[in-house]
């Protein structure tokens, strides 16, 4: 797998699926037994996940901050992050 494919790839999953990848690439590389070209492609793999989830955690907290609150502290409305997209 190329690298544009596996970024291409990686720009596809939900945050959970791309967190499982990651967690199961960390784990077999703990264990230290990969050959190490292996290693290297997971290592690889496994920066373009938490790249991946790292963007979509930030755009989830911009979400968060776009909510607006009320006085009681209840959610009044929000405002698109993306106006374009409304």
């Amino acid at each position: 797998m190329t690298s544009e494919a596996a970024q291409t790839d990686v720009a596809t999953l939900s945050f959970e699926d791309a967190l499982q990848q990651l967690e199961t690439i960390v784990r077999q590389l703990e264990q230290g037994n990969v050959p190490l070209e292996r290693s290297i492609e997971m290592y690889e793999r496994g920066a373009q996940l938490r790249k991946h989830c790292d963007g979509l955690l930030k755009a989830a907290e911009a979400k968060v901050e776009k909510i607006q609150m009320n006085q009681d502290g209840s959610a009044a409305s929000t405002v698109p992050l993306d106006p374009e997209s409304a």
